[in-house]
């Protein structure tokens, strides 16, 4: 359920006519343009620009590897070249009624993680029809493929493995990197999606078993981002686990060792570092669920050596961000007038802080102005110079030790009422995953500094959210704007209305942030480009959805809101000097990004010109 790129039954028929031409190629591929696309397919354009697709397999192979795959769809015409006949029902089907026929079968499972299951099956069959069934009900879908499912499918990944997706390194062959690389069957990989597994989502090291979240990220890296699902790779760099209850299960998929630390930890990422740069030197990196203890260290060593970023630290801020902007720009105020308070002081608390005190300085305050108008606490309390047991890249978010102690005089650590209250916090955000943290008292401290105040638990998945909407709702007689990190459904109210309840969703950003990047070519990834997909996700939303209540647009229109931030991520990396694209003028760069966004239509399928390999 978890896979699959190519199918291995025929790939070792391949396997030795190519293997002796990889050296070769890997040293040429950097200087080949263009790249084809695959071993077994590639893309190509008609005279009049109209797409098609040869490939170099036929028969059953064809009908085995998803991304050439149409099953009932396949015209006659291609049934004949590609020695179908006879392989398929005899009927042929359009892309809209198998969407209608897998709908109905979708519609009739009772659980989410069987939903689950179902969808990566759909995937690893018929790649073009899993992003037309995701395009057409993404809203739905959404909590099945991404948050909160895919958590349990990485704590039961083990019991459920089918298939095989992407690229897994480990202590055991991350010596052979540059080969393992070299051989994969997709050749212009652009996008990649990589973990360690050591903070996926809100329930920590699942070992082997984060491999569920690259593949996930990378599927709305293409039905909200438009990037090519054949320019995606996802990847899992396995360096053991520390839970015991992995370590002794006889199923466990991944290396029965203690996790890496320190040098050997970071050999092994160099290694995948280089080489992704020698074989895919156009790929962009999201490093994605690595624990704070190294979030920061991998992001800061290598993002000047190859195009990354992470998004629990960026992508997190700056959904966060737009949120907020949009919270402002409804009440008629700035993000500079709200004294904010963030209850989790890991990858994500880090990332948003960052972003606000950056947004704040955009509109002219100094950065200690700004840093007094954002409160950070940890599981310890207020975060600030001075204070003992606090990591190094805390240090960024720490108040004075005199505004500490004006919070609370008995000279403890300031908790989060008393931070609330001594700062008279008019936003209140949670990342620290404590589950129904935001009391009664502590809601109504927050209401009791503002009119409309701005209160958003962002912790996922569901089970660890801070505070239900509902009792925000009630607790602040309606007066809170309120978005929280995973879906929830409006809240009723007497009178029949509802209150809209927005998903402050990474998603909201990061295929934006990556199509935009894809696009030009970025060779980094800015502060400027992250904090620009977040104005542009409020900006959106304050436009098209201008009711004070709503904070995020609807999931629905996810697809189209990751076009937009990827022309404004775009634009950005142009004017910040890390854009590759010749023609990089405002209309060239939007007219690349209409071209390049990727969708989900069957394309004409032919054999290569040069006769079939199989």
């Amino acid at each position: 359920h978890f896979g699959g790129g190519c199918l291995f039954f025929f790939v070792g028929v391949q396997h030795k006519m190519f293997s002796m031409r990889q050296s070769s190629r890997r040293a040429m591929k950097a200087a080949m343009r263009p790249i084809a696309t695959s071993a077994y397919f590639d893309m190509q354009k008609d005279d009049t620009g109209k797409k098609y697709m040869e490939v170099s397999v036929n028969g059953v192979a064809a009908l085995r590897l998803p991304q050439i795959n149409k099953g009932a769809a396949f015209t006659m015409e291609e049934r004949k070249a590609l020695h179908l006949s006879g392989l398929l029902p005899p009927t042929v089907k359009t892309m809209a009624q198998q969407v209608e026929r897998c709908y109905g079968t979708y519609s009739q499972i009772p659980t989410n993680i069987q939903k689950y299951q179902y969808l990566r099956h759909l995937q690893e069959r018929n790649e073009h029809l899993y992003y037309a069934f995701l395009e057409a009900h993404l809203s739905e879908v959404m909590p099945v493929i991404y948050t909160p499912t895919v958590g349990e499918a990485c704590q039961k990944y083990s019991y459920m493995f089918n298939f095989s997706r992407g690229l897994s390194f480990s202590p055991d062959n991350i010596h052979k990197a540059d080969e393992i690389v070299g051989e994969y069957h997709l050749q212009d990989i652009r996008m990649i999606v990589v973990t360690d597994s050591s903070a996926i989502l809100g329930i920590g090291d699942q070992g082997y078993g984060g491999m569920g979240i690259p593949i996930g990220k990378l599927a709305l890296y293409t039905a909200a981002g438009g990037v090519s699902p054949f320019q995606t790779c996802p990847v899992t760099i396995d360096v053991g686990t520390g839970r015991e209850d992995l370590l002794n299960d006889p199923m466990y998929l991944g290396v029965k060792m203690p996790r890496l630390k320190g040098k050997p930890y970071m050999e092994m990422m160099e290694k995948f570092v280089q080489a992704v740069k020698r074989n895919w030197p156009k790929a962009i990196i999201q490093w994605e669920d690595y624990s704070k203890d190294v979030a920061f260290e991998v992001l800061h060593r290598f993002r000047d050596e190859i195009s990354s970023f992470n998004d629990d630290i960026q992508g997190t801020g700056a959904v966060t961000l737009a949120g907020v902007i949009a919270a402002c720009q409804k009440t008629g105020q700035k993000l500079s007038d709200q004294m904010i308070v963030i209850s989790g002081a890991g990858a994500g608390g880090a990332g948003v802080a960052w972003v606000l005190r950056e947004g704040m300085i955009r509109e002219g305050l100094t950065p200690e102005q700004a840093c007094a108008r954002v409160m950070v606490l940890d599981s310890t309390g207020l975060l600030y110079h001075g204070r003992e047991r606090m990591e190094a890249y805390k240090l960024d978010s720490a108040q004075t030790p005199e505004l500490a102690k004006s919070f609370a005089p008995d000279g403890g650590v300031p908790d989060l009422l008393q931070t609330i209250k001594g700062s008279k916090a008019t936003c209140l955000i949670g990342l620290g995953g404590i589950s129904g943290q935001f009391t009664e008292e502590i809601v109504k401290a927050v209401a009791a500094n503002c009119d409309t105040p701005i209160i958003l638990p962002l912790s996922n998945p569901n089970a660890n959210v801070e505070a239900f909407p509902e009792d925000i709702v009630k607790w602040t007689d309606n007066r809170a704007l309120i978005a929280c990190g995973s879906p929830f459904d409006d809240v009723p109210l007497p009178d029949g209305g509802a209150v809209p309840i927005g998903q402050g969703n990474n998603a909201f950003v990061f295929p934006g942030l990556g199509a935009g990047a894809v696009c030009v070519g970025a060779t980094r990834i800015t502060d400027n480009m992250v904090m620009e997909g977040g104005y542009a996700v409020a900006e959106y939303c304050c436009e098209h959805w201008p009711e004070l209540k709503r904070l995020y647009p609807p999931v629905s229109e996810m697809r189209i809101v990751g076009k937009e931030v990827a022309k404004r991520v775009a634009l950005q990396a142009v004017k910040d000097g890390v854009a590759t694209i010749s023609d990089q003028s405002d209309e060239a760069v939007i007219a690349a990004v209409e071209e390049s966004f990727w969708e989900p239509v069957y394309p004409t399928v032919v054999p290569r010109k040069f006769g079939s390999v199989l």
